[in-house]
């Protein structure tokens, strides 16, 4: 299946969307520390519902850990300043999106490491909210590889 990787997350409601949309879409959530809030905090565990013990989730000291643990595939880096649409890629499972830190992004040293792309914006714009925006790459993907998994399909 796929994978989403949230490197230092900062804001509780955008981990808990997510671990929600994991549990739905049936792919793995992946937290890189540090987190900037406790994994217990009560923002996290209302925006992800009960859905926490449906979900695959997984946290790792650092990257190097994650890599080291999970042993991904392909990782995409997604993030503002990378030319290519995220829908110019052919993805395939076992995927892993790695995003950004809510406030700053991916640090280039990071993200220059991996397939770099993005989702297009207006001018002027500085970016979406990152719980929208792992949820659209991740429907892209999930659809290119036949929504696997879904009992809708």
């Amino acid at each position: 299946m796929l994978n989403l990787v949230l490197f230092e997350p900062e804001i509780p409601n955008n981990t808990g969307s997510l671990i929600r949309l994991s549990a739905n879409m049936g792919c793995s959530l992946h937290l890189i520390k540090p987190f900037g809030f406790e994994i217990t905090d009560k923002r996290l565990k209302r925006a992800g519902l009960d859905y926490k013990e449906l979900a695959n989730v997984t946290e790792y000291e650092n990257l190097q850990d994650y890599i080291a643990r999970a042993k991904p595939e392909r990782i995409f880096a997604v993030e503002t300043g990378s030319n290519k649409k995220y829908t110019d890629e052919v993805y395939q499972s076992g995927d892993s999106f790695l995003f950004g830190p809510e406030t700053k992004g991916l640090p280039e040293d990071v993200a220059n490491q991996f397939n770099r792309v993005s989702l297009p914006m207006q001018d002027g714009s500085r970016s979406l909210n990152l719980a929208n925006c792992v949820s659209i790459v991740a429907y892209e993907a999930w659809r290119q590889i036949g929504f696997v998994g879904s009992k809708n399909m």
